[in-house]
């Protein structure tokens, strides 16, 4: 019965020959057409193009683009399946008689006859080639196939629709199940195997059949060899490599931050972020390993981040998002939580830009009530006074709620949103409480306000995707950012961790709900947050002892050591107590540094906003208050004693300045202008 198949395709292929034309030219012309658009899963790769995480197309079946392939894989395949490929119209006649003649010959078929483009024909109706009337009906479609595709666009389909055992289809996929590589470099034994497998993808498949798998890859070697596409040598060596007895997985690398690319571009096939593929791993498997002994419901999640360019290198979500009892499906780089202390710097940097505070300011630590509001310190106790640089260190509680009761809670929550963050308020209201972290903020937006401190206070947005860019903005003095950073520098660093290596600072929020650390060294900055995904309380967790080991080492998966941190930027005044200014060697408080009432001082010039030209000096002009004046720019002491109500400051470089001016009694005015 074959053979007579066999004679029915020589039968066809004569007729062809013998000039019917016209009707097979209108027969091929009315051949219905199938979707010739290969469905392929997204891809969502790091910032040098290696894949993150790849997904299954619709029906769960690995498929993707075929991308760079190495040529001698397709020089194979054609060797092996259709020499013929590249001058024939979609069908082989040569190879059909050849097929017919050995039928007859043999009673049964020997060989086939089937093309690239009859295989691709077939991949497209996803049909049997067993049946006749299958069988033409992909030489039908075949013929019409290269009527409308170039060779390249047919050989595309194949490579791309390909099957490969499982559900794994299309080259690249295949390479990347059976070798975990990209196809742009084969060796001869792999690509022989790949040749091999879609003649029987199930019964040659090397996890399940390896002993078939090489046989079926032995045999193409061996044609190649007599064919000339490989030496002997060659082939017999290739002989010698292993066949993989096992799929490899596919890159499942930063979970969340993929499926919240893909989700936001459904339509999109490819994803390119400026995570770091190998840093992410490293980080993930670090995450996995810092909750080992701590409770199930405890998760973990890191961020860390290039400051100077403001792309996000490693975002870990959780401790494992296959982890059930940790909750590891939810992404707690985005999670409002209570950030503890870790506001704290950013408060103590706006005291110091805006002249009511130095580093070596006293400020008393003692019992303190704001009106309702009556805050302890963590362990209960006070210091009486102390230096702001020390109470930052100490990460004592009541001198930076002293240091915003003067602000206003309003002035922190204003430089938070220019930073780029998006807090959330318990009913809108900013009260002091967000100064020992009464307000809700992801870690992702902690990492970027730490961002702003290392760039010496100037804010850029963190990005993960490739192409988007903003432009920094101010909300800090460089002289501020840099005096927290020196100050948080100075904390002793977790054990086996080299001193002054990083400027940082844990956290931890009421409760022990929340653990943080956050930190940055000269060029990159991080956030670690350890708690439990729903809330509830983890006791004994704290910031110092759980979060900071794992930032540190954070930074060591990085890289081999640590970017020195900056020096001081010229208008920094590094002086002791004694040598600071009257008014800024002990905070006097809201009463004092704000004080509104007649007779507080008042900067009447320049106007503030103002636009001047910096050459020659600045000429500034106080009204009321009590002499002598201090005069500061940009946190730095610029005249002091004076007790005329007009100066002139010079030294002032281009760009804006903050001009502060404070009288005997610590009530101060200020403006920003810009010198050109």
């Amino acid at each position: 019965m074959r053979a007579h198949r066999w004679l029915l395709a020589l039968g066809l292929t004569l007729a062809i020959g013998a000039g019917a034309r016209d009707g097979l030219s209108a027969w091929v012309a009315a051949a219905p057409m199938p979707p010739l658009l290969t469905t392929t899963g997204a891809e969502v790769l790091d910032r040098d193009g290696r894949p993150l995480r790849i997904y299954t197309v619709a029906d769960g079946r690995w498929r993707l683009a075929p991308g760079q392939v190495d040529p001698a894989f397709t020089d194979m395949l054609i060797a092996f399946e259709d020499q013929r490929f590249r001058s024939h119209a979609g069908i082989d006649p040569l190879a059909m008689l050849r097929a017919g003649a050995q039928a007859v010959r043999h009673g049964g078929i020997v060989s086939g006859a089937s093309t690239l483009t009859m295989q691709v024909a077939r991949l497209l109706e996803e049909g049997s080639t067993g049946q006749w009337a299958g069988k033409l009906r992909q030489i039908r479609l075949a013929l019409a196939l290269e009527r409308r595709l170039s060779k390249q666009e047919i050989l595309q389909i194949y490579l791309a629709r390909a099957p490969y055992g499982g559900n794994i289809e299309g080259i690249r996929a295949a390479t990347l199940a059976w070798f975990a590589k990209e196809p742009r470099r084969l060796t001869p034994a792999e690509a022989a195997l790949l040749v091999a497998l879609p003649q029987s993808p199930e019964t040659r498949r090397p996890d399940r059949h390896p002993d078939a798998a090489r046989a079926a890859r032995d045999r193409v070697l061996d044609r190649m060899a007599r064919q000339g596409v490989l030496s002997f040598e060659a082939a017999e060596a290739a002989k010698l490599d292993r066949v993989p007895v096992a799929r490899r997985p596919f890159p499942a690398l930063a979970p969340h931050l993929a499926d919240r690319a893909v989700a936001e571009d459904a339509s999109a096939l490819r994803h390119d972020l400026t995570i770091d593929a190998a840093l992410q791993a490293q980080l993930e498997a670090l995450a996995a390993r810092a909750v080992r002994g701590l409770p199930d419901p405890v998760s973990v999640a890191i961020v860390l981040a290039d400051h100077r360019s403001g792309e996000i290198l490693a975002s870990v979500g959780s401790a494992g998002i296959g982890s059930g009892a940790r909750q590891g499906y939810v992404d707690m780089t985005t999670a409002l939580r209570s950030p503890g202390s870790t506001l704290k710097p950013v408060i103590y940097a706006m005291a110091f830009d805006r002249g009511l505070a130095h580093p070596q300011t006293l400020i008393d630590d003692a019992p303190a009530r704001f009106g309702a509001y009556a805050p302890q310190n963590f362990d209960g106790y006070f210091r009486g006074e102390v230096t702001a640089a020390d109470a930052l260190r100490q990460s004592l509680n009541i001198p930076p709620v002293r240091l915003l009761d003067a602000m206003g809670p309003a002035h922190l929550m204003d430089v938070m949103r220019r930073a780029g963050l998006q807090p959330k308020l318990p009913g809108d209201h900013a009260g002091l409480a967000v100064a020992l972290g009464g307000v809700g903020v992801s870690l992702t937006d902690m990492v970027q306000l730490y961002a702003a401190l290392a760039q010496g206070g100037e804010a850029m947005p963190l990005r993960w995707r490739q192409g988007e860019d903003s432009a920094p903005q101010r909300i800090l003095g460089r002289a501020a950012a840099w005096q927290v950073g020196d100050i948080l520098a100075g904390l002793a660093p977790p054990a086996n961790a080299p001193a002054r290596a990083l400027a940082y600072k844990t956290g931890t929020s009421y409760g022990h709900r929340d653990a943080w650390a956050l930190g940055w060294d000269g060029a990159h900055v991080a956030g670690v947050w350890i708690g439990r995904p729903d809330g509830t309380p983890v006791p004994g967790a704290f910031g110092g002892d759980l979060a900071a080991p794992i930032l540190f080492e954070a930074f060591q998966r990085l890289k081999s050591g640590f970017d020195p941190l900056p020096p001081p930027p010229p208008d920094t005044l590094t002086v002791g107590t004694a040598e600071l200014p009257q008014p800024l060697r002990r905070f006097a408080g809201r009463g004092a540094a704000f004080d509104v009432a007649r007779g507080a001082p008042e900067l009447i010039f320049p106007p503030d906003g103002a636009r001047m030209a910096a050459q020659g000096g600045l000429p500034v002009k106080v009204r009321g208050g009590t002499p002598p004046y201090t005069w500061m720019a940009n946190g730095a002491s610029m005249l002091t004693g004076v007790r005329a109500a007009q100066a002139s400051l010079t030294g002032l470089g281009q760009g804006f300045s903050r001009i502060s001016v404070i009288d005997a009694a610590g009530r101060s005015a200020r403006v920003t202008v810009r010198l050109d």
